[in-house]
C-alpha cells in the first residue's frame, strides 16, 4: 500500500471492502481511500494531528477531482455518512490545532455543497445546536461559527432555511455577540452577515421580532466597542444589510447603546477615536446611537467603509425622512459628508454621499444650521471632480444634490455672498451643461434654473455669468434629435427605437431648458426692478452702457439666442404632436421678451408675426387648451397674443388713436382671449354668429388686422372680406352701440386690403359699409396709410363722395418728405441732363400709388386740383409733387391733363383777382386766396414746361392759355408785396463793386431777374396794367457784365442777360422796370445824336454790351452761351430798330470774324452747335463781312454733309434750317453746284424741324434755381 492512502494500517483489515475506493487525486495518480479509516482516524486522540490533516486535505482533493465516486461511496450507507460528519463536527470543538481546523471546516463546507440534495443540512445545523447548547468556552465556538459562515455562504438554501426554522439556534448567536472575544464577535456577525446576503432581498423580516430587535441592539454595542477592523467591516456589512428594513432602522435609530464600553488604544479606525468615544459618552439618552457610529466610518481611511456608511445613512432616510433626519443633522451628519466629498474622487462614494445630502436636504433643519453654506464649497468642488468621471451616474446625482440645495434654500440665507462663490458654482454648472451625457446635461440645466433665483445673485450681480450660461445652454440645442415621429417610422426598427430614445431624451433636455430660460427672464425682470441691481456699482460709470457685464447684455443675450435657437428648436419639435410644457414655457419666454427689451419690440414683434407665431398661438390654443385642459398653457398663450398685439397696435402708423383706444384695446383683448379656444378655420363662422357680448368677434377683427398689416394672411381674403361685411351688418341690424373705433378702424383696413380677391359690395352691403363709418365723428382716426384704402373709397362713389378728400388729403398729409435735390453740374449738356434726371428720378411709391389711382379713377384729378386751388399750404405743396411727377414723367395723358388743368388755373387765378379787387390784397378771402397763388403759379410753370403751347395760340384773345398768362401776370403785376420785394432783392445788388455781405443769395437774386425778364416779355404781349415799377440800374448791370464776368457766377450771368433781352425785345421801355443809367452809357448832357437814339443804353454802352456778349460767345457754358446768343439777337434788332446803320456797323466789327474762327477750330462738334449756327445767322442777317461763303459756310455744309442730318439734334437742325434759309436769301453763291447743295439741306431738314417736335419740355434744376428751358431755347425766326 502506497504511503499516500487514505487508510489506517492497524484497523483497515477490519472494515468491509466496500468502503474503499481507488479514486483519482486532484494532483492526478491513483489513491486508496477507505471510509471507515478516515473516520477511526479522525476519532482517534493519538492519531497526530498532521496526519489527520493529510487526510482531510486528500478527501478534499477527493471531492473536486472523484465527487461522483465519492458520492457513490457514501450512498452505501446513510448512516455512515451522517456519522462521518458528525465526526467533523466534533472535531470543529476538540481539534487544537488551527491548521487541522481548517481542513475540517474546508471539508464539511465540501461535503454539504456536494451533497446538498442526498445529505439533509438540518442535520448539521441539529448537530451545531447542540454543540452552541453545552456549556463550552467561547474560544471553542469560534470554529463553529467559523463553518456556519462558510456554510450558509456557500451552500443554497441554507441560510433562508437557518432563518426561518432554527429560532433558537439564531438566539444562540445573538447570544454569542455578549462574549467579550472580539475574534468570536466577528466570527459571528460574519454568520449573521451571511445569513443577511444569502436570504435574499427579504431575508430580515423573516426573522423573529424578539431576535431582529436582539439582534440590532447587540450590534449596535458590538459596533461600539471595535476596536479590530476586520470586525468593524464585518459590523458595518451587518447594519448595511439591516438597515434595508424599516422595522430594523426603527429599532437601531430608537437606540442610544446604552453604556459604552470602550477603551481608546483599541481604535484602529482613526486617531479621533478617543474624542469619538468621549463625544458619544457626552450624547444625552434621547440620542441615537447610530448616527454616531454611521460619523466613526466616514472617519475612518477606508473608503469601502465610508461608502458603506453613506449607503447606510441613504437607506436610513429612505424609509422615513421626516422621522431620521433631524437625528442625523443633529448629529452632525452633512458637515461629515461634505468633508469626505471635499478629499474623495470615487464614484461610488460621491454617488453616495451625494444620495445622503438629497434626503437630508428635505429637513428645514438642515438649511437652519447652515449645513448648505459650509458645504456648499466642497460640493461644488466635488462636482468638478466627478465630471471627470467615467461613470456619469456621480455627476448626475451631484447635480441634483445642487438642484435641491438652491431650491430649498431659505431667502434670507444667502449661498453666496461674495463674487467668487458665484462664479464658481456658476462655472461647474456650465461644465455639467457641457457634459457628453444628455441626462447629466439636463441635470445641470435643473440646477441652473434654481441658481436663477434672486435671493442667490452675490453682489453685485455676476451678469457675465449668467449670460455665459445661458449661451452654454443654447449651444447644446443644435445636437438635439427633435425628429418628427414620420421621419423616425420610415428608420428600420433597432434604430428607430434607438431614434425614439435619444428623441424623448433630446425633448426633455428641451423642455428643462425651457424652463431654466424662463427662469432667467424673471431673474432679469426683477433685476430690472431694483435699481441697485441694474449696474455694478464697481464699474465705471462711462463703461455702463452696452457694458457685457450688465443687465441690458444679460437681456440682449435672452433676446438673441430667442430668437436665433429656442424659437427653432421649439418649431422642430412642432412636426410632432406639441408638447403643452414645451410651448407654456416658450410663451412665457417670449412673454419676458415685451418687457425686457422694450425699444427692440418693434423690430422683434414683426418678425414673429411674419413667421407665423399668430397661427401658431391660435392653433396651439385650439388643439391643447379646449375643455379647459392644459390650464397653465392657455394663460401663456393668450399672455403672448396680448402682447404681440399691444406691440404691434403701438408702433401702427398712424398710431391707433388716444391712450384710451389702446387702453380699450387691451381690455378687449385681455377679457376675450381666454375664451377664444377654436381653429382659424372656425373664425368666418364664429364672425359671422349673432353673439353677445361681442368682445370675442371685435377680438379676432383686430387679430386679423395685426396679423394682415405684417404680411400674414390668416384666412383667405375673401373669407375676410365677407365674414367683416357680415359682422358690420349684424351689429347695424341689432341695435348694438357703436363699434369701438379701434374695431372700426381695423375693419375698414381689412375691407380695403381684402377687396381685390372678393366681389364688389352691393347696394345694401355698401350702405352697412358706410353707416359704420358714418358712425365714427372722425374720419382721421378710421385712416391707414395703405394704398389699398384710397382704391377701396375711390373704387365705390358713394365712399368717395364722402371720404374721397379726406383721404387724399390724409395720404397727403402723412407722405413723407422728399429731399431736396443734389445741385447739378451746370457746364452738362442741358438736353442729356434733363434726361437723366427723369430716369434716375423715380417717384416714391407713395406718389406712384397716387399716380395709379388717377389713371384708374380720373374724377381724383379733379379733387387734386381742387386741394391745390383751395387747400392748405402744406396738402397743396404735396399736390403740387404729384402733379409734378406726372408732368415731368411726360406720361401718355399729360397733354390731357395739361389741358384739364388750364382751365382749373385759369378760374383760380381769377378768383385771386377778384377777391384782390373786392377785399383789398391781404384782407379777408384775398389773404387765404393769396396763401394758395404760390402753388398756383408754381403749378401754372409745371404745366407751360410739360406742354408748351404753339405762339399761335397766344395770339388768340379769347383762348384759355392767352387768358390764363393774362391773369397770371395780372395777379404778378398787382402784388405790390412781391414788387417790394423783388425791388429790395435788385437793389442788393444795384452796386457796381462786387456784391456786398448783405446781398441777397445767389439763387435768390437769380431768381428774381428771372422772374422780372418774364414779367416784362408777358405785360408787353398781354398788356397787363402795372401798379408799381421797379427801379433797375442800367449802368450797374452792363459795368458788371463788362468788368466783373469773370467774378460773377454763371447763373447769375445767365439772368442778366435774359432781363437785358427782354429789356431790349421792349426797346428799353417797359412799365414793368424803370431805367436808370449814367453817363458812362450815354456821355454827358446834351446827348449826342447816336445816344439820344439809343437811350438810355448809349452807343457806349452798346459798344460794351457787344464786347461783353463777344467775349462770353467763347465760353463753353451751355445756358451762357444760349442766353448770349439770344441776347445779341435782341440788341441787334434794338440797334436796327433805333439805328440801322449803327447795327450794319456792329456786325462788321473785328471781333465777329475773330470769335467764328475760335469757334471754326473748335471742331466739328462746336461747328454744329445751335448756338454758333445762329450766331453765323445772325451775322449774315445784319449784313456782316466777316461771314465768307468760302471757306465759312461751306465748311458748315461739308461737316453737315459729313456727318449726317440724322445725327443733329431738333434744335440744332433748326438752327441750320435758319442759316441755309439765310444763306438762298442774302449770299451770292458762286456756282449752281453750290446752290444745288444748299437746296438739298433744306429740303432733308423739312420733315425734322416742325414746331411740335422742336418744342423744350424739360425744367433744369441747377442748385435752388428750377429754369424752365423753353425760356433758353434759340429763336429762330
Amino acid at each position: 500500500m502506497a504511503s499516500t492512502d487514505i487508510v489506517y494500517e492497524q484497523v483497515h483489515f477490519r472494515h468491509d471492502p466496500k468502503w474503499s475506493v481507488r479514486l483519482r487525486s486532484a494532483e492526478g495518480g491513483g489513491l486508496l481511500f477507505c471510509v471507515a479509516c478516515a473516520i477511526e482516524m479522525m476519532e482517534t486522540e493519538e492519531m497526530p494531528s498532521v496526519r489527520k490533516c493529510f487526510a482531510l486535505s486528500s478527501i478534499s482533493g477527493f471531492l473536486k477531482s472523484s465527487a461522483e465516486a465519492l458520492r457513490e461511496l457514501f450512498r452505501q450507507d446513510h448512516r455512515v455518512t451522517l456519522h462521518f460528519i458528525t465526526t467533523l463536527l466534533g472535531m470543529l470543538q476538540t481539534q487544537e490545532d488551527p491548521v487541522t481546523v481548517e481542513k475540517v471546516d474546508q471539508v464539511l463546507v465540501q461535503l454539504l455543497l456536494e451533497f446538498h440534495n442526498e445529505l439533509p443540512f438540518h442535520f448539521v445545523l441539529d448537530e451545531v445546536h447542540k454543540q452552541l447548547s453545552g456549556q463550552l468556552s467561547g474560544k471553542r465556538l469560534l470554529p463553529t461559527f467559523s463553518f456556519l459562515g462558510n456554510l450558509v455562504k456557500t451552500v443554497p438554501n441554507v441560510a433562508h432555511s437557518f432563518i426561518t426554522q432554527y429560532g433558537p439556534l439564531l438566539d444562540h448567536l445573538c447570544s454569542a455577540l455578549a462574549y467579550p472575544d472580539e475574534a468570536l464577535k466577528t466570527s459571528v456577525v460574519h454568520v449573521w452577515l451571511q445569513l443577511m446576503q444569502m436570504s435574499g432581498d427579504a431575508g430580515a423580516q423573516y426573522l423573529p421580532i424578539a431576535t431582529r430587535d436582539r439582534l440590532c441592539t447587540l450590534l449596535l454595542q458590538t459596533f461600539s466597542n471595535a476596536s479590530s477592523a476586520q470586525l468593524i467591516k464585518n459590523c458595518a456589512g451587518l447594519l448595511w444589510q439591516l438597515v434595508k428594513y424599516e422595522e430594523a432602522v426603527s429599532v437601531l435609530m430608537s437606540s442610544s447603546g446604552g453604556p459604552l464600553m470602550c477603551d481608546a488604544d483599541e481604535d484602529v479606525l482613526t486617531n479621533n477615536s478617543p474624542s469619538l468615544i468621549q463625544d458619544q459618552e457626552q450624547q444625552p439618552t434621547d440620542h441615537s446611537l447610530l448616527p454616531l457610529l454611521l460619523k466613526k466610518l466616514l472617519l475612518s481611511g477606508d473608503e469601502s467603509l465610508q461608502v458603506t456608511s453613506a449607503k447606510c445613512i441613504a437607506a436610513i432616510l429612505v424609509h422615513s425622512p421626516s422621522q431620521y433626519c433631524a437625528l442625523c443633522i443633529k448629529a452632525d451628519l452633512p458637515g461629515f459628508l461634505f468633508d469626505r466629498l471635499a478629499s474623495s474622487s470615487s464614484e461610488m462614494l460621491l454617488w453616495s454621499i451625494y444620495s445622503c445630502l438629497v434626503l437630508l436636504t428635505e429637513e428645514p433643519l438642515f438649511f437652519s444650521q447652515c449645513h448648505s453654506v459650509y458645504g456648499i464649497e466642497s460640493l461644488v468642488r466635488s462636482l468638478k471632480e466627478a465630471l471627470q468621471l467615467s461613470n456619469l451616474e456621480a455627476p448626475k446625482q451631484g447635480f441634483l444634490l445642487l438642484t435641491e440645495i438652491l431650491e430649498r434654500q431659505p431667502p434670507g440665507v444667502h449661498l453666496f455672498p461674495s463674487a467668487s462663490g458665484f462664479v464658481a458654482v456658476s462655472e461647474a454648472v456650465k461644465a455639467g451643461v457641457s457634459s457628453s451625457c444628455l441626462l447629466v446635461a439636463a441635470q445641470a440645466v435643473k440646477a441652473a434654473t434654481a441658481l436663477f433665483r434672486l435671493n442667490h445673485q452675490s453682489r453685485p450681480v455676476q451678469y457675465q455669468q449668467l449670460e455665459e450660461l445661458v449661451e452654454a445652454i443654447s449651444s447644446r440645442f443644435p445636437e438635439l434629435i427633435l425628429t418628427s415621429p414620420s421621419l423616425r417610422r420610415s428608420m428600420g426598427n433597432k434604430r428607430s427605437s434607438d431614434s425614439s430614445s435619444q428623441t424623448f431624451r433630446s425633448k426633455g433636455f428641451l423642455l428643462q431648458a425651457l424652463i431654466c430660460f424662463q427662469a432667467a427672464c424673471r431673474l432679469a425682470e426683477e433685476c430690472a426692478s431694483e435699481p441697485a441691481l441694474m449696474k455694478n456699482p464697481f464699474t465705471a460709470p462711462y463703461k455702463h452702457s452696452g457694458a457685457q457685464d450688465s443687465l441690458e447684455s444679460v437681456c440682449q443675450c435672452l433676446l438673441r439666442c430667442c430668437d436665433s435657437v429656442w424659437i427653432p428648436a421649439v418649431l422642430r419639435t412642432c412636426d410632432g404632436p406639441p408638447s403643452a410644457q414645451i410651448l407654456e414655457s416658450l410663451y412665457s419666454i417670449l412673454c419676458s421678451q415685451f418687457v425686457l427689451l422694450p425699444s427692440l419690440m418693434p423690430q422683434f414683434a414683426k418678425k414673429l408675426v411674419s413667421s407665423g407665431f399668430y397661427r401658431l398661438a391660435v392653433e396651439h390654443k385650439a388643439l391643447l387648451c379646449s375643455g379647459n385642459r392644459n390650464p397653465n398653457l392657455n394663460p401663456a398663450c393668450c399672455g403672448f397674443l396680448q402682447k404681440l398685439s399691444m406691440c404691434l397696435l403701438f408702433q401702427s402708423d398712424p398710431p391707433c388713436g388716444s391712450s384710451h383706444d389702446f387702453d380699450e384695446v387691451e381690455t378687449l383683448l385681455q377679457c376675450s382671449l381666454p375664451a377664444l379656444r377654436c381653429h382659424l378655420s372656425d373664425w368666418p363662422s364664429l364672425l359671422c354668429e349673432y353673439q353677445e357680448p361681442r368682445a370675442v368677434q371685435y377680438c379676432l377683427v383686430m387679430m386679423l388686422y395685426l396679423a394682415l398689416k405684417q404680411g400674414d394672411r390668416l384666412l383667405p381674403d375673401q373669407a375676410v372680406f365677407s365674414s367683416v361685411v357680415v359682422l358690420l351688418q349684424s351689429v347695424q341690424e341689432q341695435g348694438d352701440c357703436v363699434l369701438p373705433r379701434s374695431v372700426l378702424r381695423s375693419a375698414l383696413y381689412l375691407l380695403a386690403v381684402t377687396q381685390d380677391r372678393s366681389p364688389s359690395l352691393d347696394g345694401a352691403h355698401l350702405n352697412y359699409v358706410s353707416k359704420a363709418l358714418s358712425s365714427c365723428q372722425s374720419f382721421a382716426s378710421l385712416y391707414s396709410h395703405h394704398p389699398a384704402l384710397l382704391h377701396f373709397i375711390w373704387r365705390y362713389p358713394e365712399l368717395a363722395q364722402k371720404y374721397g378728400a379726406l383721404v387724399l388729403e390724409l395720404w397727403l398729409a402723412k407722405k413723407s418728405q422728399t429731399g431736396a435735390r443734389q445741385d447739378t453740374q451746370s457746364d452738362v449738356n442741358t438736353e442729356s441732363q434733363t434726361q437723366q434726371q427723369k430716369q434716375n428720378q423715380e417717384p416714391d411709391w407713395e406718389t406712384s400709388e397716387l399716380l395709379a389711382l388717377m389713371e384708374k379713377h380720373p374724377n381724383v384729378m379733379l379733387t387734386l386740383l381742387d386741394m391745390v386751388v383751395g387747400g392748405q399750404a402744406p396738402v397743396a405743396e404735396h399736390v403740387l409733387h404729384v402733379l409734378k411727377v406726372l408732368l415731368l414723367g411726360q406720361r401718355e395723358f399729360a397733354t390731357d391733363l395739361c389741358t384739364s388743368l388750364r382751365p382749373a388755373l385759369l378760374q383760380a387765378l381769377q378768383r385771386i383777382s377778384v377777391d384782390n379787387v373786392a377785399n383789398g390784397p391781404g384782407q379777408g378771402h384775398a389773404a387765404a386766396a393769396a396763401s394758395s397763388l404760390p402753388v398756383v403759379l408754381k403749378l401754372l410753370c409745371l404745366t407751360q414746361a410739360s406742354d408748351p403751347p404753339s405762339p399761335s395760340i397766344y395770339s388768340n384773345m379769347e383762348g384759355v392759355c392767352f387768358k390764363l398768362l393774362y391773369h397770371a401776370v395780372s395777379v404778378l403785376l398787382s402784388n405790390r408785396g412781391l414788387m417790394d420785394q423783388l425791388q429790395t432783392v435788385v437793389s442788393s445788388s444795384s452796386t457796381p463793386s462786387p456784391p456786398p455781405p448783405s446781398c441777397a443769395p445767389l439763387a435768390l437774386l437769380c431768381c428774381s431777374h428771372l422772374l422780372l425778364s418774364s414779367l416784362i416779355t408777358l405785360q408787353r404781349v398781354h398788356s397787363t396794367q402795372v401798379h408799381k415799377s421797379i427801379i433797375w440800374s442800367l449802368d450797374t448791370a452792363v459795368h458788371r457784365l463788362f468788368c466783373q464776368k469773370r467774378n460773377t457766377d454763371n447763373l447769375l450771368l445767365v439772368s442778366y442777360l435774359r432781363m437785358l433781352q427782354a429789356l431790349l425785345d421792349a426797346d428799353l421801355a417797359s412799365p414793368v422796370v424803370c431805367l436808370s443809367t449814367g453817363p458812362g452809357l450815354v456821355g454827358p448832357r446834351p446827348l449826342a445824336p447816336e445816344d439820344g437814339a439809343l437811350y438810355p443804353l448809349g452807343s457806349t454802352g452798346a459798344q460794351c454790351l457787344l464786347i461783353t456778349l463777344s467775349g462770353l460767345l467763347m465760353q463753353k457754358h451751355e445756358l451762357l452761351l444760349r442766353t448770349s446768343v439770344n441776347c445779341l439777337n435782341s440788341l441787334l434788332g434794338f440797334l436796327k430798330r433805333k439805328n440801322p446803320d449803327l447795327a450794319k456797323q456792329a456786325v462788321c466789327q473785328p471781333w465777329s470774324q475773330f470769335l467764328l474762327y475760335c469757334n471754326f477750330s473748335s471742331g466739328e462738334k462746336c461747328l454744329l452747335h445751335p448756338a454758333l449756327l445762329r450766331l453765323i445767322t445772325l451775322l449774315l442777317q445784319y449784313g456782316s463781312t466777316a461771314v465768307l461763303w468760302e471757306p465759312d459756310l461751306l465748311h458748315v455744309i461739308d461737316t453737315v454733309e459729313r456727318s449726317g442730318i440724322k445725327e443733329l439734334n431738333h434744335e440744332a437742325a433748326r438752327a441750320l434750317r435758319s442759316l441755309l434759309a439765310q444763306v438762298q436769301s442774302s449770299v451770292p453763291l458762286p456756282a449752281e453746284d453750290h446752290k444745288l447743295r444748299v437746296r438739298k439741306l433744306l429740303e432733308s431738314l423739312g420733315p425734322q424741324t416742325s414746331a411740335e417736335s422742336c418744342s423744350v419740355s424739360s425744367v433744369l434744376n441747377v442748385g435752388d434755381v428750377s429754369l424752365c428751358m423753353s425760356e433758353f431755347s434759340l429763336k429762330t425766326p
